[in-house]
């Protein structure tokens, strides 16, 4: 089965840019959203601004990315839980996520399995958070999201 996947750290919130949390964090981000940069009526999308540290590598596993993606932010840790707290207190519906996305069967998609010596493809169904990856997420609060997507082709039958 073919699993294409990625993973990343997420800032989120209604009001304050990711330009603002990226300056009070001192630290770039991947990627960003700006809230309503797609439609601003008759509702917001994205509804949110969004400052993202992302982790794409192809054939990695679930909690090889993950692990790319906190051995860059652990030195921000005590500044990360203090913009996620205060955007929280500002805004129920603002805080941190570490989101991870999966497609399977996904016909389309390059082929990114990394091959071992032997040749033979990674196992990327299985995966694991550890004890510094949960400790991470206590201290700055953040949810754990997981999309996973089935991109299996419908075939009508005859």
């Amino acid at each position: 089965m073919h699993v294409s996947q990625y993973a990343y750290f997420a800032l989120f919130s209604r009001s304050t840019s990711a330009t603002e949390m990226a300056a009070i964090l001192g630290l770039e981000p991947d990627e960003t959203t700006v809230r309503g940069s797609r439609r601003t009526e008759p509702k917001a999308i994205p509804v949110q601004h969004c400052w993202k540290i992302v982790c794409r590598e192809p054939g990695l596993c679930v909690d090889e990315q993950i692990a790319r993606i906190i051995e860059r932010l652990a030195p921000h840790t005590a500044a990360i839980a203090a913009l996620a707290s205060r955007l929280h207190t500002e805004d129920e519906e603002s805080g941190a996520v570490l989101e991870v996305v999966r497609y399977f069967n996904d016909q389309e998609a390059e082929q990114h399995d990394r091959s071992s010596p032997s040749g033979e493809a990674p196992n990327l169904l299985g995966w694991h958070l550890d004890r510094e990856i949960l400790d991470f997420l206590q201290a700055t609060g953040a949810v754990l999201d997981v999309d996973e997507y089935d991109m299996t082709p419908d075939y009508a039958e005859d």
